[in-house]
This record gives structure tokens, sequence and C-alpha cells, in this order.
């Protein structure tokens, strides 16, 4: 489904961040109204964050990153606090974060005590050599980088641990019980024209063996390029990894010369017709703001220096 954030801008603005809570069969039968005003309670709070530093002149990566960490601590989205279980009762969470001007990045997978693991991913960039840490080893690598830890037992809810024992009772493989990829992320242009992104995740309900998703893949759920675009994506990574969603759309953008809808449509579309569901959330350095998603709904948000400013949930919501 495509739902412009914004038409493209006559003038650039500023600034502009878009987030996301994750996509899929969100409708309104299906969700209760005390869960609905709290994502959208929970979506205003990380664009509060993000605009707060992009309006006073911060970085898009700080932006982005502020963003990301107030929906990770929010039990309404798959990622932090209210990430969902493994086969085996577990938290895993995965995470990635970039920045356009020389596109470094980080990315971590199968952490399991980082309060924040958007900051790890962070750190991973700025403070190691490497771009991608996952399991025991990002575990330790966090400790060293003196993060806030956390007992495993904070990232998990009520409504989680239903899911999974709902998972079992139907002997099902690993899969999203209430098709929800909770997955969150931003996307974020600043006022010295470069662009970021950070996506973080808990993963599939029921998912076995170490699995990682598109989520902390650079390229494939996240990626960003003051060239093109900054995209984070949410939705079956299997499918997302395989199409190379995010970087996908950044080389149509670049090469082609591509709106970031137009991209981010065609891209989407690829992505349907092998098999994956989901959506990506698009900013560039013209101040377009973009979603697609070919889902009922997805959690979104956007705003920027010229006043725009919204929360959707919704399919039908502009």
């Amino acid at each position: 489904m495509t739902i412009p954030a914004t038409a493209q801008p006559q003038q650039r603005p500023e600034w502009t961040l878009v987030i996301h809570g994750g996509a899929g069969v969100i409708e309104r039968d299906r969700i209760t109204p005390e869960q609905e005003t709290a994502a959208r309670a929970g979506l205003n709070a990380a664009l509060d964050a993000g605009s707060k530093i992009l309006a006073s002149g911060g970085s898009a990566l700080d932006a982005v990153d502020a963003a990301v960490r107030v929906l990770e601590d929010d039990p309404s989205f798959n990622a932090g606090r209210g990430a969902v279980f493994t086969y085996e009762g577990t938290n895993e969470l995965d995470a990635a974060i970039m920045e356009g001007t020389t596109r470094r990045a980080g990315a971590v997978a199968g952490t399991t005590r980082t309060k924040n693991p958007i900051g790890l991913a962070r750190a991973v960039m700025e403070h190691s050599p490497h771009v991608f840490l996952a399991g025991e080893g990002a575990d330790r690598f966090s400790v060293e980088q003196g993060l806030e830890q956390t007992d495993p037992a904070w990232f998990a809810t009520p409504e989680r641990r239903r899911q999974l024992d709902e998972l079992k009772a139907r002997k099902t493989s690993s899969f999203d019980v209430d098709l929800k990829y909770g997955t969150v992320g931003a996307v974020a242009l600043d006022k010295a024209g470069h662009v970021a992104a950070a996506t973080s995740t808990g993963g599939l309900t029921g998912k076995r063996w170490g699995r990682i998703g598109d989520a902390p893949i650079i390229g494939a759920g996240t990626y960003a390029d003051d060239r093109a675009c900054a995209v984070s994506a949410t939705g079956a990574g299997e499918f997302f990894i395989r199409e190379g969603v995010a970087h996908e759309i950044c080389a149509r953008a670049r090469f082609k010369g591509e709106s970031l809808q137009a991209a981010a449509d065609a891209v989407m579309a690829e992505t349907k017709a092998l098999g994956g569901d989901g959506g990506v959330i698009v900013t560039g350095p013209t101040g377009e703001m973009a979603y697609s998603f070919n889902t009922p709904g997805m959690y979104r948000g956007q705003a920027s220096a010229d006043g725009r400013r919204s929360v959707g949930i919704y399919g039908d919501e502009e």
C-alpha cells in the first residue's frame, strides 16, 4: 500500500524525521482502544525526542538514535522491552545504525542484556573496527563499553509470552502469530544535509537456531547514503534480505533518479512478489519523506522543520 508521507516539497525543509513501529495485519478490529492509544503515544514520544535534536541543529545520527531508544523502551513495540520470545523462551535483540556521510555503520544480533540495543550498535560503529557483532561477543563488548545492562527479564512482557504459548499450541514453525512485525526504526535528514537510519527488533515470535532477520543487516533492513536516502524496514526479514530492500531503494533513487516514494513502492512490490510482507520508511537530501507498505497497516509517524507532523496506524490514514 502506498501512503505518501508527503509530496515532494518545493523547498527542502531544514530537517525531516520519519519513524515506524512495525507493519502487518494492523486493523481496527484487531487492536483494543488501549493498545491504539499506547501506540500513538509511543510514536509521538519518539517524534518528540528526534525532533528536539534536529530542531536544535543536532545530527541525523543523534536524532534516529534518540527516537529508536524511546521505541525500544515502549512495550507496545517489538524491540527492547516488549520484544518477542524465541522458541526457547528468551529475548534475542538485533539492531543497526548507519550515517550517510561516510556510510559508517554498526550492527548487533542476538544480544540479551543491553538495555538499548541501538546504543550497542552505535558503539560498534564508533568504538570498534567492525560493523557487525553477534551473540556472546556483542554482549561482552557492551559490558566493556560501559553500556547500561539489565536483567533479561526486563525485556519480557506477559503479552509476548502469550504469543509464544499460542504459537506452540498451534504447533507451527517460527511465525509472528499476530501477523504484526513490530520492529522499530527511524530515518532523518539534519540541517547540514546529512541522513541517518536506525532499526531495532526482537525478531519473530518462536525464532530458532539464532535466526537473524533483515533489521541489523546493512543494505537489507537499514541503509543511509547522503547521495540518495536513508531507509529503515520492517517485515518478513527473510524476503527483505533476499531483495536487499534498503540498498535497492537507495540505488534506484541515486542511479535512476526516482523519487523516494517511487523507489520505495517499486522495491516493496518486488518484495511482495517474492512473498514478503512489510514496509519501509524513507527520507533523503531533498527533504522528501515517504512510507510504503504492502500490509493492512504500519505504525508510523513523521515530522519536519516546516511544521508537518502526523502519526498513523491503519492503511487508510493519510
